[in-house]
């Protein structure tokens, strides 16, 4: 059953998209190659190709489990929030990926009753 809805959420999203053009990660670099992850925007990653918003998805989630100092990682649970942020940055094209992660995060500590240490 779960591998159903996966293979439905992707052709959902591939569809989705299909009527944009995509385009390349490479398209919002700067002159020497580099991409501000601070600065790149929903409507940039739900733009470019799938396979690129995969990458960066990985990327985005190494670089907050370092800061995190959190040295595993839940394939199942990255998967799942990778598409959640997917999900949101299509309908809030104007915010940036790190808000979308944000507030994709905040919610799932939500609806999983996970607090934080300094939340307790």
């Amino acid at each position: 059953m779960k591998s159903k809805l996966w293979v439905a959420s992707g052709l959902l999203i591939m569809m989705s998209g299909a009527a944009q053009a995509q385009v390349e990660l490479t398209k919002y670099a700067d002159a020497d190659g580099n991409i501000d992850v601070q600065k790149l925007t929903c409507a940039q990653l739900a733009g470019t190709f799938q396979e690129d918003a995969d990458f960066m998805s990985v990327w985005y989630s190494g670089w907050y489990n370092g800061l995190a100092n959190a040295g595993k990682i839940n394939v199942e649970r990255a998967k799942e929030m990778e598409h959640r942020v997917i999900v949101y940055c299509k309908a809030n094209q104007d915010k940036k990926v790190i808000k979308a992660i944000d507030v994709v995060i905040k919610g799932y500590r939500k609806e999983k009753g996970i607090k934080l240490k300094d939340e307790q």
